[in-house]
């Protein structure tokens, strides 16, 4: 049967993307007070380099951090299974449990697992504590993936800065388009994972997106902008 096996890159996708789409679009609205388009493109670009690093980077380091929490409580559980083998065969026993699978059944895997510990290990990893080790491959997949969305992402709001001199004006074409994008990418995201409602996850995917740059942008009308004056 067909499933979806993509969940983490999409995730990843979603993280970056957001994030692209509104933070850019926010700084661009603030900075639009001064009318002038090369001003927003400047601190834009500015902006999205920053942006992609920083989000590349922290999912890389949370990529790092979830394989140095498995070896950690592999160690533990490690620790357990040599020093407390009887207990940790009682939990093998609690697990298949809420299966109503009885010990007797259970009893020929317990055996296949005694004669191999590190096999134990893994099985109690997996299917006590629900974890299994991340691949080091996986978080320089979700550094790019992150990263690159973000990239992307930026672009859409500060495009129409790059052909429309008046920062003003150019505000209205950025804010649709950030819209639509952000609603088009909800859409496709619910169509291509197979859930159902695409129409309804696109309206959430452009409300949320909507909120969390419509807060952005008046955080950043608290602080008075004007145009830069000379020195006298």
């Amino acid at each position: 049967e067909p499933h979806f096996g993509g969940a983490e890159i999409i995730r990843d996708i979603i993280v970056g993307l957001a994030d692209g789409l509104t933070v850019p679009f926010a700084l661009a609205a603030g900075l639009s007070s001064f009318d002038d388009s090369r001003i927003v493109v400047t601190a834009g670009l500015a902006e999205i380099a920053a942006g992609t690093i920083s989000m590349g980077l922290g999912g890389l380091l949370a990529g790092m951090s979830e394989i140095e929490h498995y070896d950690s409580e592999r160690l533990r559980e490690k620790l357990e299974v040599e020093t407390m083998p009887d207990r940790e065969e009682e939990e093998i026993y609690e697990i298949f449990e809420p299966y109503h699978i009885s010990r007797q059944a259970v009893q020929p895997i317990l055996t296949q697992l005694r004669a191999n510990p590190e096999k134990w290990i893994d099985f109690m990893m997996k299917f006590e504590l629900c974890l299994e080790r991340p691949s080091i491959n996986r978080s320089w997949i979700s550094a790019l993936t992150i990263g690159l969305s973000y990239l992307v992402g930026g672009f859409v709001p500060l495009s129409p800065y790059f052909f429309i001199p008046k920062a003003r004006d150019a505000l209205y074409y950025s804010a649709a388009v950030t819209l639509m994008t952000l609603f088009a990418f909800g859409y496709t995201k619910s169509r291509v994972m197979g859930t159902p409602r695409p129409l309804y996850n696109g309206l959430q995917m452009l409300f949320v997106g909507s909120l969390a740059a419509f807060t952005a942008f008046q955080v950043a009308r608290i602080f008075p902008q004007s145009e830069p004056t000379g020195s006298p």
